[in-house]
């Protein structure tokens, strides 16, 4: 608990830092271009085919007959535009940790290894390909998740718990591993996140959980259409700013876990080379027994 507070603070002070600001402007000018294409090219035909969908609902007739007689006739032209952001929502959340995950994880983990790492040996535990085929694989599984737990969210406490845990569980998957991929071997990155896979799983959640405020300004874009275009890169920046937020937070707890476990064999290997000497040995050679002092192995029986 101790190391999953110290790294959180210390995530969030470097998120102030100009540099990572500044680094959070590429992710998004990527995002926002991307958005901004297909949205120009599908935009109109899929919120066309939506509402179809919903005027040819027969069991929707009702409802739009209900809300017509309070005053609301109107809101049917408002829900098909809603029903395409929500949906599409996802597909952008994901792609901007994938930018994040490219373009920003692994300068801000050598940022943070050069000022508290300094003497870090770098292990390269994970190739680039390796790397990009692991978060497209982890992706793939969340995306399955949410689609095989999309019933359930019909269920108001779980609406709000599932899609925190899938994103927080592929947050966990895609930094965790980005950060150690350069610094870490292959067995120390499986050690690590079997070791820390339920504070790793906590940092993920918790960012998930954040990430549920640039949806609120997402939903407002769509509400207010006058400032749909300005809201919508808004929100984009504010995911790539969680998601960096997540990179130091990982960068910091992984690093500092890393830096701990090469740690811990020292004095096993030391104890393995120059095991302990017995009680009577060191009583005949008027050694310390809480100690070792330089003694000449030769007169050792």
């Amino acid at each position: 608990m101790k190391l999953l507070i110290d790294s959180f603070w210390r995530a969030a002070i470097y998120c102030l830092m100009p540099r990572v600001i500044g680094l959070s402007l590429l992710p998004l000018v990527l995002t926002v271009a991307l958005s901004g294409f297909l949205g120009y090219m599908y935009w109109d035909v899929a919120v066309l085919t939506v509402q179809r969908w919903l005027e040819a609902s027969s069991w929707l007739d009702g409802v739009w007959r209900w809300l017509e007689g309070v005053g609301f006739a109107n809101l049917k032209t408002v829900v098909g535009p809603l029903l395409v952001i929500f949906s599409v929502t996802p597909l952008v959340v994901v792609v901007s940790l994938l930018a994040v995950s490219v373009l920003m994880t692994p300068a801000l983990t050598r940022m943070v290894m050069g000022r508290r790492f300094p003497q870090m040996q770098r292990k390269q535990g994970a190739s680039f390909v390796r790397s990009v085929l692991w978060s497209l694989g982890s992706v793939l599984l969340a995306l399955g998740a949410f689609l095989l737990t999309l019933p359930l969210w019909l269920v108001p406490p779980l609406a709000m718990l599932l899609p925190a845990l899938v994103w927080g569980w592929l947050t966990y998957r895609v930094m965790a591993f980005d950060v150690l991929a350069e610094f870490a071997s292959q067995d120390e990155r499986h050690t690590l996140m079997a070791r820390h896979r339920m504070s790793l799983l906590a940092i993920g959640v918790i960012t998930g959980l954040m990430g549920a405020a640039p949806s609120l300004v997402w939903a407002s874009g769509a509400l207010f259409a006058a400032a749909f275009v300005i809201l919508v890169p808004v929100a984009i920046w504010i995911y790539t700013l969680v998601f960096a937020f997540s990179s130091l937070w990982f960068a910091h707890y992984a690093l500092a876990a890393l830096q701990a476990l090469r740690h811990e064999p020292v004095q096993a290997h030391v104890d393995e080379v120059l095991p302990a000497v017995p009680l009577h040995v060191s009583a005949r050679l008027g050694l310390d027994p809480d100690g070792v002092t330089d003694v000449d192995p030769r007169r050792i029986p």
